[in-house]
């Protein structure tokens, strides 16, 4: 089967490089040439686990390939996929769909013999039905079906993700499409995958629902942090005790900065904008916006009230800059909003991540220092802000830390550490949702 991937993001170099690895004959086009050059070299443009051994085999094998040469790509194609980037519009925060409409014009021109257009990229409901009316304006003549194909893929976990999915939503309206993909995923059939299959329009808005309820159950457990702070409960144990209920869940029960990365944040204002303009708006959503974005004021004033109400003149360390672990995306990163206030109150930042820092230095202001490691990090520091929760952070020497740092103010907003330990080691310990150190306002 030949499967072309239009795209060389994030969902489509991996996408592409799963399927390759289905069995299935892959070329991921790109317009960057670039872009292709580098990753026909092997060079991986984004960092996720496991992806540059998965690419490298499949080149190998001769299964994956890459291209600026769509016209030829799509003639040979039995399934195109649209992979591009919807970021949010400016101004209104709908998803902006001009890439994938230009990626289907272009398609449309190439088409020889039936295909299968995907929609791979998170759009809203009714952009595949535009992506076919574009399609038969360009090419009357062609033989297609459009289908949707959401992904559902975690930054750090991806190829485990798409390999062992919890379900593939199909979105189809004819037979030969729906067969046409139910092959393309048939290795999956071993593992008993759940296939649902539905419309163009449900499965759009399945994407969209999925992310959105994920988003809920973040800015949810981070206002029961908030009243645990001022009941003198611990929001890990409400966690554990409503999440041990089937019908809740125990994933994504997480206090923190708020949420972040390529989907949530998009994803929520599009539906929220989607629902709006349907006249049934999404008031539960609206609210889960609103709770995040406060989420993360109130993490600088939590930082800025642990260092006595000021941070004027203050070192503070900060260790993880991208939205989650195991990722170096730094989209919508809470470090994003958190750093540049107190920055601008006169603290003195350095800073430490292990895949991130590239990305960072564009996005946040030149003033962040940049380390090397994390005890060079907090040298001199009079506080130690724990941003993003990378493995190699969870197991810190604290006689080390407490050796090379100046004050003793630990402000841990992914809890990573144990309130207990931290006081016996002798440090001022904030965390979020939880009994701070006795004696200490966290």
């Amino acid at each position: 089967m030949n499967v072309v991937m239009i795209g060389t993001g994030y969902v489509g170099l991996v996408s592409g490089a799963c399927f390759a690895d289905f069995g299935a004959e892959v070329v991921c086009v790109d317009i960057d040439p670039g872009k292709i050059e580098r990753l026909r070299a092997g060079e991986i443009p984004i960092y996720e686990p496991g992806l540059d051994e998965l690419v490298a085999r499949n080149v190998a094998a001769g299964r994956l390939q890459f291209t600026t040469d769509l016209p030829a790509a799509v003639r040979e194609a039995d399934l195109v996929f649209i992979a591009v980037g919807t970021p949010s519009r400016h101004g209104d925060g709908h998803a902006d769909l001009s890439y994938v409409y230009a990626a289907a014009r272009q398609v449309a021109a190439h088409l020889s013999g039936y295909t299968v257009i995907v929609d791979k990229s998170t759009v809203p409901l009714g952009t595949a039905r535009q992506v076919g009316r574009i399609v038969r304006e360009a090419n009357p003549t062609a033989d297609f079906d459009v289908a949707s194909n959401p992904e559902f893929l975690r930054e750090g976990a991806a190829i485990g993700d798409f390999m062992r999915p919890d379900r593939v939503v199909l979105g189809v309206e004819s037979e030969r499409a729906e067969a046409l993909l139910r092959e393309l995923y048939r290795p999956l059939n071993l593992i008993e995958t759940p296939i649902v299959v539905t419309g163009l329009e449900t499965a759009e808005l399945i994407k969209y629902a999925a992310n959105a309820f994920l988003a809920t159950k973040i800015s949810f457990i981070n206002e029961m942090a908030q009243l645990c702070e001022q009941a003198g409960a611990d929001v890990h144990d409400v966690a554990r005790g409503i999440g041990l209920d089937g019908r809740i869940g125990r994933k994504f029960l997480h206090p923190g900065p708020g949420f972040g990365g390529s989907c949530f944040p998009k994803d929520t204002l599009a539906l929220i904008r989607l629902a709006q303009e349907a006249g049934a708006p999404s008031r539960i959503v609206e609210a889960v916006v609103e709770v995040n974005a406060a989420q993360k004021a109130r993490m600088v004033l939590k930082i800025r009230r642990a260092l006595g109400g000021s941070e004027a003149g203050k070192t503070i360390a900060v260790l993880g800059l991208t939205f989650k672990p195991n990722t170096d995306d730094m989209r919508e990163a809470p470090a994003l909003a958190i750093l540049p206030p107190l920055l601008d109150r006169g603290a003195r930042i350095r800073a430490h991540d292990p895949k991130g820092v590239p990305e960072a230095r564009g996005l946040l202001p030149s003033a962040v220092d940049y380390c090397e490691d994390p005890y060079s990090t907090v040298e001199g520091a009079d506080a130690l802000v724990l941003l993003t929760e990378w493995n190699e952070y969870r197991g810190l020497d604290l006689e080390e830390l407490k050796r090379r740092m100046e004050g003793r103010v630990v402000v841990d907003l992914r809890n990573i550490y144990d309130p207990g330990r931290m006081a016996q080691a002798g440090f001022e310990y904030h965390c979020v949702g939880r009994p701070g150190v006795p004696g200490i306002d966290s």
